[in-house]
Protein backbone atom coordinates (compact mmCIF):
# COMPACT_ATOMS: atom_id res chain seq x y z
CA UNK A 1 0.00 0.00 0.00
CA UNK A 2 1.82 3.28 -1.12
CA UNK A 3 0.99 6.99 -0.20
CA UNK A 4 1.48 10.33 -1.53
CA UNK A 5 4.72 10.99 1.43
CA UNK A 6 7.56 9.14 1.86
CA UNK A 7 7.17 9.04 5.52
CA UNK A 8 3.59 7.78 5.76
CA UNK A 9 3.59 5.01 7.83
CA UNK A 10 1.21 1.94 7.77
CA UNK A 11 1.41 -0.41 10.45
CA UNK A 12 -0.38 -3.77 11.01
CA UNK A 13 -0.76 -5.13 14.50
CA UNK A 14 -1.54 -8.23 13.49
CA UNK A 15 1.51 -8.78 11.52
CA UNK A 16 0.52 -11.41 9.46
CA UNK A 17 -1.09 -9.83 6.17
CA UNK A 18 -1.54 -7.77 3.26
CA UNK A 19 -2.07 -3.79 4.09
CA UNK A 20 -4.90 -4.09 1.45
CA UNK A 21 -6.26 -7.08 3.08
CA UNK A 22 -6.39 -5.78 6.62
CA UNK A 23 -7.37 -2.19 5.63
CA UNK A 24 -10.85 -4.68 3.33
CA UNK A 25 -11.87 -6.08 6.71
CA UNK A 26 -12.37 -2.75 9.07
CA UNK A 27 -15.76 -2.37 9.71
CA UNK A 28 -15.42 0.44 12.01
CA UNK A 29 -12.91 3.46 10.80
CA UNK A 30 -11.33 6.45 12.39
CA UNK A 31 -10.02 9.46 10.51
CA UNK A 32 -8.51 12.00 12.63
CA UNK A 33 -6.00 14.57 12.70
CA UNK A 34 -3.05 13.92 15.37
CA UNK A 35 -1.98 11.41 17.11
CA UNK A 36 -4.28 10.47 20.15
CA UNK A 37 -7.16 12.02 18.20
CA UNK A 38 -8.25 8.14 17.58
CA UNK A 39 -8.26 7.10 20.79
CA UNK A 40 -9.83 10.51 22.35
CA UNK A 41 -12.89 10.15 19.63
CA UNK A 42 -13.69 6.43 19.07
CA UNK A 43 -13.23 4.42 21.82
CA UNK A 44 -16.93 2.82 21.76
CA UNK A 45 -15.73 1.74 18.49
CA UNK A 46 -12.43 0.57 19.19
CA UNK A 47 -14.36 -1.92 21.90
CA UNK A 48 -17.27 -2.66 19.78
CA UNK A 49 -14.41 -4.20 17.45
CA UNK A 50 -13.13 -6.12 20.72
CA UNK A 51 -16.26 -7.16 21.73
CA UNK A 52 -18.20 -8.47 18.55
CA UNK A 53 -16.99 -10.89 16.25
CA UNK A 54 -16.14 -10.11 12.63
CA UNK A 55 -15.21 -6.74 13.54
CA UNK A 56 -12.33 -5.02 12.68
CA UNK A 57 -10.87 -1.35 13.96
CA UNK A 58 -8.93 0.91 11.76
CA UNK A 59 -7.23 4.40 12.65
CA UNK A 60 -6.30 6.86 10.03
CA UNK A 61 -4.11 9.98 11.05
CA UNK A 62 -3.47 12.29 8.76
CA UNK A 63 -1.12 14.68 10.18
CA UNK A 64 2.48 14.44 11.38
CA UNK A 65 1.98 16.26 14.96
CA UNK A 66 4.81 18.17 14.23
CA UNK A 67 3.23 21.16 16.44
CA UNK A 68 2.49 19.40 19.69
CA UNK A 69 3.44 20.90 22.93
CA UNK A 70 6.83 20.04 24.48
CA UNK A 71 8.01 20.12 28.19
CA UNK A 72 9.71 18.37 30.50
CA UNK A 73 11.90 14.69 28.88
CA UNK A 74 10.46 16.30 25.77
CA UNK A 75 11.10 20.05 25.82
CA UNK A 76 14.35 19.75 23.74
CA UNK A 77 13.60 17.34 21.10
CA UNK A 78 13.38 18.43 18.11
CA UNK A 79 10.42 18.09 15.38
CA UNK A 80 12.08 15.34 13.75
CA UNK A 81 12.37 13.69 16.84
CA UNK A 82 8.99 14.67 17.90
CA UNK A 83 7.13 13.17 14.83
CA UNK A 84 9.27 9.64 15.94
CA UNK A 85 7.92 9.71 18.89
CA UNK A 86 4.47 10.36 18.37
CA UNK A 87 4.12 7.70 15.55
CA UNK A 88 5.67 4.89 17.48
CA UNK A 89 3.47 6.07 20.70
CA UNK A 90 0.31 5.89 17.61
CA UNK A 91 1.83 2.18 16.99
CA UNK A 92 1.74 1.33 20.25
CA UNK A 93 -2.01 2.31 20.88
CA UNK A 94 -2.93 0.33 17.64
CA UNK A 95 -0.70 -2.77 19.07
CA UNK A 96 -2.98 -2.22 22.53
CA UNK A 97 -5.99 -1.70 20.72
CA UNK A 98 -6.29 -5.01 18.98
CA UNK A 99 -6.59 -2.38 15.74
CA UNK A 100 -6.69 -4.24 12.49
CA UNK A 101 -4.39 -1.61 10.62
CA UNK A 102 -3.18 2.13 11.30
CA UNK A 103 -1.75 4.54 8.97
CA UNK A 104 0.17 7.62 9.70
CA UNK A 105 -0.02 10.01 6.41
CA UNK A 106 2.00 12.56 7.53
CA UNK A 107 1.04 15.39 6.03
CA UNK A 108 1.44 18.89 7.08
CA UNK A 109 -1.27 20.84 8.72
CA UNK A 110 -0.76 23.15 6.07
CA UNK A 111 -1.30 21.09 3.15
CA UNK A 112 -4.59 19.64 4.71
CA UNK A 113 -6.02 22.63 5.51
CA UNK A 114 -5.09 23.56 1.51
CA UNK A 115 -7.84 22.99 -0.56
CA UNK A 116 -7.83 20.70 -3.57
CA UNK A 117 -4.12 19.45 -1.94
CA UNK A 118 -3.99 16.81 -4.50
CA UNK A 119 -1.55 14.39 -2.50
CA UNK A 120 -4.40 15.03 0.67
CA UNK A 121 -7.09 14.02 -1.73
CA UNK A 122 -5.43 11.37 -3.16
CA UNK A 123 -4.71 9.37 -0.23
CA UNK A 124 -8.12 10.12 1.43
CA UNK A 125 -9.51 8.79 -1.29
CA UNK A 126 -7.55 5.73 -1.34
CA UNK A 127 -8.57 4.77 2.04
CA UNK A 128 -12.38 5.39 1.70
CA UNK A 129 -12.36 3.27 -1.43
CA UNK A 130 -10.03 0.74 0.06
CA UNK A 131 -12.35 -0.72 2.40
CA UNK A 132 -16.30 -0.42 2.97
CA UNK A 133 -17.00 0.44 7.05
CA UNK A 134 -20.34 -0.12 8.53
CA UNK A 135 -19.14 3.43 10.39
CA UNK A 136 -16.39 5.78 9.75
CA UNK A 137 -15.54 8.27 12.56
CA UNK A 138 -14.76 11.73 11.91
CA UNK A 139 -14.10 15.18 13.40
CA UNK A 140 -17.00 17.24 14.07
CA UNK A 141 -17.51 20.53 11.95
CA UNK A 142 -18.15 22.67 15.19
CA UNK A 143 -14.77 21.79 16.58
CA UNK A 144 -12.45 25.03 17.35
CA UNK A 145 -9.19 23.48 16.51
CA UNK A 146 -8.34 24.37 12.80
CA UNK A 147 -6.62 21.16 11.77
CA UNK A 148 -9.95 19.02 12.59
CA UNK A 149 -12.26 20.86 11.10
CA UNK A 150 -9.84 21.08 7.80
CA UNK A 151 -9.33 17.17 8.00
CA UNK A 152 -13.29 16.95 8.22
CA UNK A 153 -13.76 18.87 5.13
CA UNK A 154 -11.20 16.92 3.12
CA UNK A 155 -12.77 13.61 4.46
CA UNK A 156 -16.04 14.92 3.37
CA UNK A 157 -14.90 15.70 -0.15
CA UNK A 158 -13.23 12.02 -0.57
CA UNK A 159 -16.65 10.38 0.55
CA UNK A 160 -18.63 12.61 -1.47
CA UNK A 161 -16.39 11.50 -4.66
CA UNK A 162 -17.01 7.38 -4.03
CA UNK A 163 -19.95 6.02 -5.91
CA UNK A 164 -23.11 6.18 -3.52
CA UNK A 165 -23.35 2.33 -2.99
CA UNK A 166 -19.68 2.57 -1.95
CA UNK A 167 -20.31 5.32 0.59
CA UNK A 168 -20.81 4.14 4.50
CA UNK A 169 -24.15 3.60 6.12
CA UNK A 170 -22.98 5.55 8.97
CA UNK A 171 -20.92 8.75 9.57
CA UNK A 172 -20.03 10.23 13.09
CA UNK A 173 -18.92 13.49 13.83
CA UNK A 174 -17.12 12.82 17.07
CA UNK A 175 -16.45 15.67 20.02
CA UNK A 176 -12.75 16.32 20.77
CA UNK A 177 -11.61 20.32 20.92
CA UNK A 178 -14.90 21.03 21.39
CA UNK A 179 -17.92 19.03 23.09
CA UNK A 180 -20.78 18.38 22.02
CA UNK A 181 -23.06 18.42 25.38
CA UNK A 182 -24.78 21.36 24.03
CA UNK A 183 -26.30 19.79 21.25
CA UNK A 184 -30.38 19.34 21.76
CA UNK A 185 -31.14 16.23 22.62
CA UNK A 186 -32.72 15.11 19.47
CA UNK A 187 -29.53 15.70 18.01
CA UNK A 188 -27.30 13.96 19.86
CA UNK A 189 -26.03 10.40 18.94
CA UNK A 190 -24.66 8.58 22.54
CA UNK A 191 -21.50 6.17 21.87
CA UNK A 192 -21.10 3.86 25.12
CA UNK A 193 -17.66 5.15 25.89
CA UNK A 194 -17.88 3.50 28.94
CA UNK A 195 -16.81 0.00 28.26
CA UNK A 196 -13.46 -1.70 28.92
CA UNK A 197 -12.47 1.44 31.26
CA UNK A 198 -8.58 0.59 32.20
CA UNK A 199 -8.27 -0.17 28.33
CA UNK A 200 -9.34 2.91 27.36
CA UNK A 201 -6.95 4.99 30.33
CA UNK A 202 -3.94 2.78 29.03
CA UNK A 203 -4.58 4.06 25.40
CA UNK A 204 -4.38 7.66 26.91
CA UNK A 205 -1.61 6.54 28.65
CA UNK A 206 0.29 5.65 25.69
CA UNK A 207 0.63 9.34 24.59
CA UNK A 208 3.53 10.30 27.46
CA UNK A 209 4.89 13.35 24.76
CA UNK A 210 1.42 14.91 25.47
CA UNK A 211 0.95 13.70 28.97
CA UNK A 212 4.69 15.01 29.98
CA UNK A 213 4.37 17.43 28.09
CA UNK A 214 1.63 19.15 30.39
CA UNK A 215 -1.91 18.16 28.44
CA UNK A 216 -3.58 15.49 31.10
CA UNK A 217 -5.89 13.70 28.36
CA UNK A 218 -5.30 10.68 30.32
CA UNK A 219 -7.56 12.29 33.33
CA UNK A 220 -10.01 14.85 31.42
CA UNK A 221 -11.16 12.47 28.51
CA UNK A 222 -12.16 9.66 31.09
CA UNK A 223 -14.08 12.60 33.56
CA UNK A 224 -15.53 13.81 30.16
CA UNK A 225 -16.92 10.79 29.54
CA UNK A 226 -18.18 10.42 32.75
CA UNK A 227 -19.68 13.42 33.34
CA UNK A 228 -21.55 13.17 29.79
CA UNK A 229 -22.86 10.02 31.29
CA UNK A 230 -24.19 11.47 34.47
CA UNK A 231 -25.14 14.47 33.17
CA UNK A 232 -27.29 13.02 30.29
CA UNK A 233 -30.33 13.39 32.00
CA UNK A 234 -32.13 14.46 35.36
CA UNK A 235 -34.66 11.96 35.68
CA UNK A 236 -33.43 9.18 35.47
CA UNK A 237 -30.35 6.83 36.27
CA UNK A 238 -26.92 6.49 34.44
CA UNK A 239 -27.42 4.71 31.62
CA UNK A 240 -23.62 3.70 30.86
CA UNK A 241 -20.35 4.80 32.60
CA UNK A 242 -18.99 7.11 29.90
CA UNK A 243 -20.66 8.86 26.84
CA UNK A 244 -18.90 10.45 23.91
CA UNK A 245 -21.29 12.86 22.18
CA UNK A 246 -21.43 12.28 18.50
CA UNK A 247 -23.36 14.05 15.68
CA UNK A 248 -25.07 11.97 12.76
CA UNK A 249 -22.77 12.99 9.12
CA UNK A 250 -24.11 10.39 7.45
CA UNK A 251 -26.97 12.92 5.55
CA UNK A 252 -23.85 15.20 3.99
CA UNK A 253 -22.17 11.96 2.92
CA UNK A 254 -25.24 10.60 1.01
CA UNK A 255 -26.25 13.99 -0.55
CA UNK A 256 -23.24 16.71 -1.69
CA UNK A 257 -26.32 18.73 -2.74
CA UNK A 258 -26.28 19.60 1.36
CA UNK A 259 -24.03 23.12 2.39
CA UNK A 260 -21.76 22.25 5.48
CA UNK A 261 -22.05 25.05 6.96
CA UNK A 262 -25.96 25.33 7.27
CA UNK A 263 -25.89 21.80 8.17
CA UNK A 264 -23.50 22.83 10.93
CA UNK A 265 -25.02 26.17 12.01
CA UNK A 266 -28.63 24.02 12.19
CA UNK A 267 -27.43 22.28 15.04
CA UNK A 268 -26.95 25.85 16.83
CA UNK A 269 -30.18 27.19 14.98
CA UNK A 270 -31.71 24.45 17.23
CA UNK A 271 -30.22 25.23 20.19
CA UNK A 272 -31.34 28.67 20.39
CA UNK A 273 -34.91 27.78 19.80
CA UNK A 274 -34.55 25.31 22.48
CA UNK A 275 -33.02 27.94 24.53
CA UNK A 276 -36.03 30.50 23.72
CA UNK A 277 -38.35 28.12 23.97
CA UNK A 278 -38.03 27.25 27.68
CA UNK A 279 -37.44 30.78 28.96
CA UNK A 280 -40.40 31.83 27.48
CA UNK A 281 -42.39 28.58 28.79
CA UNK A 282 -41.43 29.91 32.44
CA UNK A 283 -41.47 33.82 31.98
Amino acid sequence: MKFTRADADVFLPQGDELAAAALARVTHLCVAAHQDDIEIMAHAGITDCLDLPGKAFGGVVVTNGAGSPRTGAFLKFTDDEMLAVRRDEQRKAAKLGHYAIQLQLAHPSADVKAINHAGVRADLLAIFAGCAPEVVYLHQPTDKHDTHVAVFLRCLEALRTLPPEQRPRRVLGCEVWRDLDWLVDADKVALDAGRHPKLGEELLKVFDSQISGGKRYDLAVPGRRLAHATFNTSHATDRMAGITWTMDLTPLVADAALDVEAYALGYIDRLRADVAARIGRFR
